[in-house]
């Protein structure tokens, strides 16, 4: 048999290279699939490092949250959109291993039928396992207190407002008001004239809710909030008190989101954030005995700067039509709309 310089077979020693050959370069694909993985650790890392630093909650994009006209509705928005960008970095972490497997792990030329099998990995199951609990751990805490924190509640309140639902429209009652008559300012709702709910801006409203007849709800979609209204919250064991702080001017409409009768669509309302000085310019003239529209006239006169906010009738929303017979819609204010918010 012929031998090579090393005295072994030479046959031998060709099929030792190859063996080495092979060994070699699974250890060097096995190092460059670490390096790899290292490095697309790395970069998520200085990615994640890049988004998040210097950047708060209130930097992140709304992801199609409308503008909140509360600040209670904006910590809400906050919530959302921590919460879509926390999911979108999930969603690229686990879209960037799928396709990295792809590629790393494709089947190449002269490869095995199948790759090397693994039964088990207890580290990485148990990874994957602790995960999905922190993240819903995290979202819960986040989630309730944030909750808690839109919820909260100022013992003085700059502003109270008793709002009673009735059968198909509001009575809003200015709590420590006054009128000649006696009693408090009211603003009531009639099918012929929306009730507007004129408060001052950047001051804590607290809403006192209570109904005469049926379940309705309180909602004011620029709030990002609304609460079922009770004819008797004590009996009912309801929580019938919330507040909000507008953050800026402007007009918004409110709904009964409650089905509540023949009527339930016909249940609209406006509010209005106004200035601390139109506000108590509201305030004094419906206490000299003037109603809702002939006070913001007034008013109005008085602050030429105030415009459509001292409007006398709604500009939101319009008094829809109680004939059930009628077969035309509701003809729509000119003034309807000329609030831009």
């Amino acid at each position: 048999m012929n031998r090579g310089r090393t005295g072994g077979p030479v046959g031998t020693t060709g099929r030792n290279g190859a063996v080495r050959r092979r060994d070699e370069e699974g250890a060097f694909r096995v190092a460059r699939s670490r390096a790899a993985r290292r490095l697309l650790l790395a970069g998520l890392l200085v990615a994640a490092a890049v988004v998040t630093s210097g950047c708060s909650l209130a930097d992140l994009p709304r992801y199609g949250w409308p503008l909140s006209a509360s600040v209670q509705g904006e910590k809400l928005q906050h919530l959302w959109s921590g919460m879509f960008t926390a999911a979108l970095v999930v969603g690229v972490i686990v879209w960037g291993l799928m396709f990295w497997c792809f590629i790393v792990y494709r089947k190449r030329r002269n490869s095995p039928l199948y790759p090397k099998q693994t039964r088990e990995n207890l580290p990485v199951e148990m990874v994957y396992t602790a995960v999905p609990f922190l993240m819903v751990a995290v979202i819960f805490y986040f989630g309730v207190t944030v909750q808690n924190d839109a919820l909260k509640m100022n013992p003085n309140p700059d502003v109270t407002v008793n709002v009673t639902a009735f059968k198909w429209g509001w009575d809003f009652g200015y709590q420590g008001t006054t009128v000649p008559s006696g009693g408090e300012v009211h603003t009531i709702g009639t099918s012929d004239e929306v009730p507007v709910l004129v408060l001052p801006n950047n001051k804590t409203i607290e809403y006192v809710l209570s109904s005469k007849d049926v379940v309705h709800s309180f909602w004011v979609p620029a709030f990002d909030f609304k609460r079922d209204v009770f004819p008797d919250p004590a009996k009912n064991n309801t929580d019938n008190r919330f507040q909000t702080t507008l953050q800026h001017e402007g007009a918004w409409v409110g709904h009964c989101a409650e089905l509540c009768g023949t009527y339930h669509s016909a249940m609209n309302f406006e509010v209005r954030s106004v200035p601390d000085d139109i506000y108590a310019a509201y305030i004094s003239a419906r206490e000299e005995g003037l109603d809702m529209s002939a006070a913001l006239t007034k008013v109005g006169h008085s602050h030429p700067n105030c415009g459509a906010l001292c409007s006398p009738t709604a500009t939101t929303t319009y008094p829809l039509t109680t004939n059930r017979q009628s077969k035309a819609p509701a003809i729509v204010p000119a003034n309807v709309g000329s609030n831009d918010n």
